[in-house]
This record gives structure tokens, C-alpha cells and sequence, in this order.
């Protein structure tokens, strides 16, 4: 019984599972970062494995060179869970480094102090960006040994300027993780993340490519056009007009073109039409299961109602779905329970905001309802690639993505709503292309695309 016991327990040191076979692509990425003397950036489709990879490498670094500590950084709390959940299969028994002080700091001098006298073979951290910033995490960095491995997840993040400076330059050992390391009008953040990290390594690998690999499944895609109502039509243009003034103007100050579009942004988002869309959709699928809605996190522009609360009235009161609300406020052990329900179907389906956008990881989703619309190419990536996690009950996806029909434009503001519009749509006709109904969702997607003029 005891010695049951002493196998059940992890050993502290990274080893591949018994049952885990890489894939070719993973093989190579993990390769070709120990080429590059140990530093580089994997810029893989969100449900691909980076993860996966990323502690496979971990493992092959400690027999390589007796690697002593792993250091995960996550941008949320959930993911701190999830990563912990991964690396126990891993066999490692990690420091949960984040929220409350007392909780991991007098663990985590105990463990470091004995890694360094060599009493203690290996010791995993696993923290977020809020804790690593933190004195008293600070404190602990110089204390790291040589043979430290530094992992950033959803890196894109730690090019902000707080979180860079607080990245520990002694450690030469460097992978980061992102489907989509850029950084959004931040072509400054970006370098920062890719001087530190490292460039991103080969394979790169696209949402089709691991749909391909078999890595996501197959989908179908439904593009569904929303007009706007004339009041936000008239709010959309004079958004566009200043956005054009600002775009024009040498001396403009960044910020204020960002305030600019995401105000623009905001105002597609929560468009009031999309419920009426919804409204349509659902009445033919009331007895569906496993379905997200992903709302916008603003309100709309003329009832200052948050979308989310217009879009749950909807779906629960008027017709009679079970649902529940996942949002950045649902607590960890919540959010636990709503998956749950959620996997087994007492609970049909979920109204999310922010949830696809980084980490979130609910593979049983078959159908999403996509109410948020974004011009960022991170978020866009993030959203769609989510919702084609394999999970044993579901050999496909259904997407169903609302995309805003912009208004009639005085010509002077016509071009400047043109280009806006034509790295948006490219990317709309991108994921159409993949889809098992691309013919049918291309042609929907190209009435956008002769009304614009756009090639």
C-alpha cells in the first residue's frame, strides 16, 4: 500500500508520460529551440499543444543538462490552475505562485534554498504576471540558479513595459508561447518580447495546419451579416471620420487613436441587431447542447445595457435554454463546476466574455455563437482556434460568427473605411476558406467584398 502510495505521488522531476506520443511539428519545434542555443518563441494555433511541447522540451532539457528550475509565467489565474493540472502529468509537483503572499513565499525559499544545495533535484514555479511584478516575487528571481528555464505563456503579453523590466535578465534559458506573439498597434511591445524570448521558431503553425495534423477538428462556418440601427449608423461614421482625421496626421497621438477604435470597436461589438440574429438562430435549435456565446464585454450604445445581460434575458427567460454566465468574475472552483455542467449537458450552454481570448481551455464546446466582434488579429485567432479543441464527443464544430454590415459613407470617409475593413475581412475569408462549407461561406462573405471594392 505504501509503496502504491509513493508511486501515485509526482517525483519533482519532468518526465514525458507513458502515453504521450509528440507530434512531427513538436519534435521539430523542440529541436530547432535547442538550436538556437536555448532561446525562441513558438507561434503555434491555439489548441495546437503548445503546452504540451513546451514541458516536453522542459523534460528533455533536464536530461540534457540537469535543468534545476521551471518557471511558468501565465497572464491568469486559470491558467495557473490548468498548467498545474498539465504538469502533474509531467510528473512535477509545482509552487503555485500567485495570490495570497503567505501562501507560496515560505514554500517557495524552502524549495529554492534546497535546489541550490543540491538537497532538491528539481522545483516548478508556477506564477502570473500580476505576482511576478511583485516585490516580494522580485525578491525571490536572483535566487534562480543558472540552469533555470523561463516559459512565458500567451508571451504577447509580457511586452507591456511594466511586466518586461520585471522579466529576470540573468537567465539565459528562454521559451515563449503564443498563437499570436505580436502585439496589436504595439510594433515596440512586439520587439521587446521577441529580443527576450527569442524569434519565433520554425514550424510555425497556422489554424490550417492543425486542423490538417488532426491537432483541431474540422468546422463549419456561417457568417451572419448585422445592420446597424440609423442611430448607431450615424454614431459609426463620425467615429470613422475622426478615426480617418487621426490617421492623417503625422502628429497623432497614439493613444487617441487607439481610444478611437476601440470606442469603434465597442460600438460593432454590442450592435443591437445581433440579438435579433441570436433570437432567429435559436428558435430552431432549442434542444441543442455544448453551445458558447461569446458576447462583447460593452453595453449597447443606446440602452447602455451590457450584452451579456441583454443576451442571457434572451436565451434563458424568453426561450427557455440553460444557461449560465462565464465571465473574468466566475471564481476558479465556479468555473470548474460550470465546465462540468457544461461537459455533461445539464447546462446547454455558457455566455462568455473574454473567455476564448487567451487560455481558456473547454474542449467540449460543438457550437459557437460569436457576438464580439474584433479587429484584433490576436483575439480573432484565439476566439476561433478555441472552439476547434478536440474532445472524444465531438469529431466537429459548428461556428456561427456575426459580422457588422457597415453603413453608407460620404466619400471622404469611404477610403479610410476601406482599409480599415480589408485586413478584417481577409481574415473572415481566411477562416471561411478552412471550413468544410467554404464554397457556401466564401460566397456569403463576398457581397462584403464587392460592396468595398476590395480584391
Amino acid at each position: 500500500m505504501l509503496l502504491d502510495l509513493a508511486q501515485a505521488l509526482p517525483s519533482g522531476r519532468p518526465r514525458l508520460p507513458s502515453d504521450l506520443t509528440l507530434r512531427p511539428y513538436q519534435e521539430q519545434a523542440i529541436a530547432n529551440w535547442f538550436a538556437a542555443s536555448g532561446r525562441g518563441t513558438l507561434k503555434m494555433a491555439t489548441g495546437s499543444g503548445k503546452t504540451i511541447t513546451a514541458l516536453a522540451l522542459a523534460s528533455r532539457l533536464h536530461q540534457a543538462i540537469g535543468l534545476q528550475v521551471l518557471l511558468i509565467i501565465c497572464p491568469y489565474r486559470h491558467l495557473v490552475t490548468q498548467w498545474d493540472r498539465e504538469c502533474r502529468r509531467f510528473d512535477l509537483d509545482p509552487i503555485l505562485a500567485f495570490e495570497r503572499v503567505h501562501h507560496w513565499q515560505s514554500p517557495l525559499i524552502r524549495r529554492l534554498t534546497a535546489v541550490r544545495s543540491q538537497s532538491l533535484p528539481f522545483l516548478t514555479i508556477i506564477t502570473t504576471n500580476a505576482t511576478l511584478m511583485g516585490d516580494r516575487f522580485q525578491w525571490q528571481l536572483k535566487y534562480l540558479p543558472a540552469k533555470t528555464l523561463i516559459i512565458g505563456d500567451e508571451v504577447h503579453n509580457l511586452g507591456a513595459p511594466r511586466l518586461e523590466t520585471a522579466l529576470p535578465r540573468q537567465i539565459g534559458l528562454r521559451l515563449g508561447l503564443s498563437a499570436t506573439p505580436e502585439r496589436h498597434f504595439d510594433d515596440e511591445g512586439t520587439d521587446a518580447v521577441l529580443s527576450y524570448f527569442g524569434n519565433v521558431l520554425q514550424p510555425e503553425l497556422t489554424l490550417g495546419d492543425a486542423i490538417q495534423a488532426g491537432a483541431l477538428v474540422r468546422y463549419q462556418y456561417y457568417p451572419l451579416f448585422v445592420p446597424l440601427t440609423s442611430w448607431e449608423s450615424e454614431q459609426y461614421a463620425k467615429l470613422t471620420h475622426r478615426i480617418g482625421w487621426a490617421l492623417g496626421d503625422k502628429n497623432r497621438d497614439p493613444d487617441e487613436l487607439t481610444a478611437l477604435l476601440v470606442k469603434r470597436s465597442r460600438l460593432i461589438g454590442t450592435a443591437s441587431r445581433k440579438l435579433d440574429i441570436l433570437r432567429w438562430m435559436m428558435r430552431s435549435r432549442l434542444n441543442t447542447s455544448h453551445t458558447l456565446f461569446y458576447c462583447s464585454d460593452g453595453c449597447d450604445s443606446e440602452t447602455n445595457t451590457p450584452q451579456i445581460e441583454a443576451v442571457v434575458r434572451l436565451l434563458g427567460r424568453e426561450l427557455g435554454f440553460r444557461i449560465n454566465t462565464y465571465t473574468a468574475e466566475t471564481s476558479i472552483n465556479e468555473r470548474e463546476q460550470l465546465r462540468q455542467q457544461f461537459e455533461t449537458g445539464e447546462l446547454q450552454g455558457l455566455v462568455a466574455i473574454r473567455c476564448l481570448d487567451e487560455g481558456v481551455d473547454i474542449p467540449a464546446i460543438r457550437t459557437a455563437a460569436i457576438l464580439a466582434s474584433s479587429s484584433n488579429p490576436r483575439q480573432f485567432v484565439q476566439r476561433r482556434g478555441r472552439i476547434l479543441r478536440p474532445h472524444p464527443s465531438k469529431d466537429h464544430a459548428t461556428l456561427f460568427d456575426t459580422i457588422v454590415l457597415p453603413p453608407d459613407l460620404d466619400r471622404e470617409t469611404w477610403e479610410v473605411e476601406r482599409n480599415l475593413l480589408k485586413k478584417e475581412l481577409k481574415r473572415f475569408l481566411e477562416f471561411a476558406e478552412l471550413a468544410d462549407n467554404a464554397e457556401e461561406a466564401q460566397q456569403q462573405l463576398r457581397k462584403l467584398q464587392e460592396k468595398f471594392s476590395l480584391d
